[in-house]
C-alpha cells in the first residue's frame, strides 16, 4: 500500500492545466489553418478538395468547417500561401463564423444570462453518433479521462437524452441516422444546446459529395460549431468553455 501511495505521489497531478497551460503542442500538431494574404494568387479557389472559398468580396478565406486538417491541404496552394498553426481553437456559434477570415478570430457567443444559470456549472450532454468513424468519438472519450477531466468544469455525458441538457452530435448523419438523431432530439427536455462536432458534421468533411449523407436537420438549431478531424479535446473544451461563459474573450483566437 504504501509503495502504491509513494508511486501516485511522484507521478504529480497529470491533469492538464487547461486553461492555465493548455496550448502546449509538440511541431507536428496541425492546428487551426493560416491563409498568407501577400501569396495568395486565388489558385487554391480552382484546386478541388481545398478548404478555400471566396468572400463577399471575393478574396480568398479559409473554410475551417471544410478541412480535414491532412497535409495536402497545406500543399494545395503552389505558391505556400497554406500553412498550419498549432492554435487549438477551432469553434464558432455560427456555420459561417469558421470562414471569419485571414486573421480574424473565430466568433463565439457565450449562451444567454438566463442559459449560463442553467449549465453554467452543470451540464450533461448526449453523444450521438450518426455516421462517423470513430475519431470524433474517441476524443469525446478522451475528455473524462485523467489528463482532460471534463467532469471538474461540471460537465458530463449521460446515457439517456432524457437526463441531457444538450446533444453533442459526430459523423455525417446519414440516412440511416437521420430519424434516430430527430428521435433523440425530440426526446431532449427543453431548453436544450446542440454542439456539432467534427468536420463531418460540420461540412461532411470527406464525404460531403456522398448521397448518403443528409446533414443535420435543419429543424435542430446547431450552437456550437468544432472544427477538426477529428477535434482535439482541448479543441472541444475551448469552445465548450466560451459557449458557456467561463472563458474572457482575450483568449479568444490566440495562436501559437
Amino acid at each position: 500500500m504504501f509503495d502504491l501511495l509513494r508511486i501516485r505521489l511522484a507521478q504529480g497531478t497529470p491533469t492538464a492545466r487547461f486553461p492555465d497551460a493548455g496550448d502546449v503542442f509538440p511541431d507536428r500538431f496541425r492546428g487551426r489553418p493560416i491563409l498568407t494574404p501577400a501569396r495568395c494568387e486565388g489558385d487554391c479557389l480552382r484546386t478541388a478538395g481545398a478548404p478555400i472559398r471566396a468572400d463577399a468580396d471575393g478574396r480568398a478565406v479559409l473554410d475551417l468547417g471544410a478541412s480535414v486538417f491532412a497535409p495536402e491541404e497545406s500543399a494545395c496552394c503552389p505558391h505556400g500561401a497554406v500553412s498550419f498553426s498549432n492554435d487549438y481553437r477551432l469553434a464558432a456559434t455560427e456555420r459561417e463564423g469558421l470562414c471569419a477570415g485571414r486573421d480574424a478570430p473565430l466568433p463565439i457567443q457565450p449562451l444567454d444570462a438566463a442559459m449560463q444559470r442553467l449549465f453554467g456549472r452543470s451540464l450533461r450532454l448526449r453523444s450521438v453518433a450518426a455516421g462517423s468513424c470513430g475519431g470524433c468519438e474517441a476524443e469525446l472519450v478522451a475528455l473524462g479521462n485523467v489528463v482532460f477531466d471534463l467532469a471538474r468544469f461540471g460537465v458530463q455525458f449521460v446515457a439517456s437524452p432524457r437526463h441531457a441538457d444538450g446533444l453533442v452530435i459526430t459523423g455525417i448523419v446519414n440516412t440511416n441516422m437521420r430519424d434516430a438523431l430527430l428521435k433523440t432530439w425530440e426526446a431532449t427536455p427543453s431548453p436544450r444546446i446542440v454542439i456539432a462536432v467534427g468536420a463531418c458534421a460540420v461540412g461532411g468533411g470527406p464525404f460531403a459529395d456522398s448521397h448518403e449523407r443528409t446533414g443535420i436537420p435543419e429543424t435542430i438549431p446547431v450552437d456550437l460549431w468544432v472544427a477538426g478531424c477529428p477535434p482535439h479535446p482541448l479543441t472541444l473544451l475551448d469552445g465548450l468553455l466560451r459557449l458557456l461563459g467561463r472563458l474572457p474573450d482575450d483568449r479568444r483566437g490566440r495562436s501559437a
